[in-house]
């Protein structure tokens, strides 16, 4: 039986992320999980902010980023501050983040070059192949395409 392609971006995605959090906790940076650097990358570039912020920063939902952000609470990556409208929390890295920078930069420039070496193998690079897929998708939602296939028959 031939994996599925949701299958095979999980298994992508996984073979990936745990190399990476090994490495970390290589590292002694026990408990730091790869999806947290996009957060730490936005907030050394920018300084504290707004979840909803941090979500456009890191090109992702604010679902995401809320869950993102309280895993890293949880874990004592970063504080939670009110805004000036209640409803906002700002992110703040804490001092634990602030002396781990120099490993996760360095850990994130390592994944970059592996990315590379990776990329040298393939027919295409692995990041062109998903972009691409994400701009169809943003042109005709998957749901579309779903629906206009379903009204067919074999």
């Amino acid at each position: 039986m031939t994996a599925t392609l949701g299958t095979l971006l999980r298994h992508l995605h996984d073979l990936m992320d745990s190399a990476i959090a090994d490495t970390y906790a290589d590292q002694g940076l026990e408990g730091y999980r790869p999806r947290f650097s996009p957060i730490v990358r936005a907030l050394t570039a920018g300084g504290p902010m707004a979840i909803r912020d941090l979500a456009d920063a890191t090109g992702v939902t604010h679902s995401a980023a809320s869950q993102t952000v309280e895993q890293m609470r949880r874990a004592g990556w970063v504080t939670l501050t009110k805004g000036a409208d209640a409803r906002r929390r700002i992110v703040h890295l804490t001092d634990r983040t602030r002396q781990a920078l120099p490993l996760i930069e360095a850990e994130w420039a390592a994944t970059e070059r592996a990315v590379r070496v990776l990329d040298a193998e393939l027919p295409m690079p692995l990041a062109d192949v998903l972009q691409a897929a994400v701009d169809a998708l943003r042109r005709r939602p998957f749901h579309e395409r779903l629906s206009s296939e379903a009204g067919k028959t074999g």
